[in-house]
């Protein structure tokens, strides 16, 4: 399956030299690769069975009365299609909420369980549904039943019920402030589990005593289980003193609506309930395992190259900062492998991945893998046989449709000839119209996964010139 679409243009003969082209096609095909172990299906299919009706999940294997399926996340539905196909008429039924945007694209949808589609990145009505059919169906299962849960990026905002008075409106205005604020994941999430009924372990809480199986694709950096989709079946170590003090961190506490204030005040004074702890007896029920990550994605790669015959690095899957720090950077790790063999000798793969981000003072388009790849590209200009590639998993970077960029020796020479400055498309935050006017950008469409970005370092053998 080819999941970058126009890899035949990235490899036409007249963008590099043959050893660059031989890099690109490397890095292209681990890429892939990356995209394939992300896949949501197959994560599933991978975990989970049934003998006759005992279901395994992970490692784990329950003899329950009924199975519940509800899911929450953008790539809810193929996990929620991956659990149908296996398990069949096991299942007694569910719910699973899943983005508008993708309504037009899905090509089948589930039979048992139902579907809601419902808003992202900012909660609405439709996403109040959802979190309270959600947790309608988890009230619903018996001691003996089980509950699988399928959780993936963007869960927070595609399932939500907020707590007492507050209304949708307030939380939806909270999440605004919150995502305009250039707060930490972490830190967004650790508010808006103080204001809901549905995030921070409160769903687990909701269908216990039953068991609940949580298999879980991390868009997060470090995969922490409370954060991924605001860990609705992971307890929640953070408190309401924690959500006051990122509002007051970042200046938003007295622009917050009146009733999500009230409420945050309420927990700190103890007058109404915390989300779930660790130690609480809820999660003895329960069981999350995360079946697909950054990680895992970069431990795929590493596994292919060396089919390939390179020798291979994995940097990291904790990538943070600014992105074109992080290109130049990388673009440093490529060229001292190609000069001395270190840290890598050539031939050579070194991969890494995260999330970078981008400080917008421009007005062009882009996204941080663009970015990322264009300040590479300033530094490996004449160094042949050296290709660097940034992707977003999601097929989405930034404000653009395409996932990323790819850049070489060339890249740069070319981009001077149609009249392109890279310093002056960095400095206004323009990096698509460099990879649009020499097509190198990475076209994938919406993968219906998400795993953060991935980086990939080719380093071929070649002689010195």
């Amino acid at each position: 399956m080819a999941f970058i679409k126009n890899k035949n243009s990235l490899l036409s003969e007249d963008k590099a030299c043959p050893l660059c082209l031989k890099a690109r096609s490397t890095a292209i095909e681990l890429l892939e690769e990356a995209l394939r172990a992300a896949d949501p299906y197959e994560a599933v299919r991978r975990n989970i069975n049934v003998v006759g009706r005992d279901v395994i999940v992970g490692d784990r294997r329950f003899s329950v009365d009924n199975v519940w399926v509800l899911g929450l996340g953008k790539a809810s539905i193929n996990m929620v299609l991956a659990v149908e196909d296996v398990l069949g008429d096991v299942i007694s039924g569910g719910v699973v909420a899943a983005p508008k945007s993708l309504k037009d694209s899905v090509k089948r949808l589930p039979s048992r369980v139902e579907v809601v589609w419902s808003n992202h990145p900012v909660p609405d009505e439709s996403s109040v549904e959802a979190g309270r059919k959600l947790l309608e169906y988890a009230n619903k299962a018996g001691s003996n039943d089980l509950v699988i849960v399928l959780v993936s990026g963007g869960g927070s905002a595609l399932a939500e019920y907020p707590a007492d008075e507050i209304s949708i409106e307030d939380f939806m205005e909270v999440t605004r402030l919150l995502l305009r604020s250039g707060a930490t994941i972490h830190e967004i999430n650790a508010v808006r589990k103080h204001l809901s009924r549905f995030k921070g372990g409160w769903l687990a809480r909701k269908a216990y005593p039953a068991h609940v199986a949580s298999l879980i694709i991390s868009d997060v950096v470090g995969d922490n289980l409370e954060v991924i989709a605001s860990g609705p079946t992971a307890p929640d170590p953070t408190t309401f003193h924690d959500a006051y003090v990122v509002l007051k961190r970042y200046g938003l506490w007295d622009k917050l609506p009146v009733k999500p204030r009230e409420y945050i005040e309420k927990g700190l004074r103890g007058e109404v309930p915390e989300t779930p702890k660790p130690g609480d007896p809820v999660f003895n029920r329960v069981y999350n395992k995360i079946i697909a990550s950054n990680i895992e994605s970069l431990k795929a790669m590493e596994s292919k190259a060396k089919s390939m015959g390179y020798n291979t690095l994995i940097l990291t899957s904790l990538i943070q900062g600014e992105a074109r720090v992080v290109g130049r950077v990388l673009a440093s790790i490529a060229l001292e492998s190609a000069k001395t063999g270190y840290p890598v000798k050539p031939p050579a793969v070194i991969l890494c991945g995260g999330e970078t981000t981008v400080t917008v003072k421009g007005k062009g388009r882009g996204g941080r893998n663009q970015e990322l790849a264009l300040s590479a590209a300033i530094d490996l200009r004449g160094i042949h046989g050296v290709v660097i590639a940034s992707m977003g998993t999601d097929g989405i970077d930034g404000v653009t449709d395409v996932a990323g960029g790819i850049v070489d020796a060339h890249s740069i020479e070319r981009g001077e000839s149609l009249g392109l400055n890279p310093y002056e498309l960095l400095d206004d935050n323009n990096s698509y119209e460099f990879f649009s006017k020499l097509g190198d950008y990475i076209y994938t469409g919406p993968t219906g996964t998400n795993v953060n970005d991935v980086q990939v370092i080719v380093v071929e053998r070649r002689e010195e010139v």
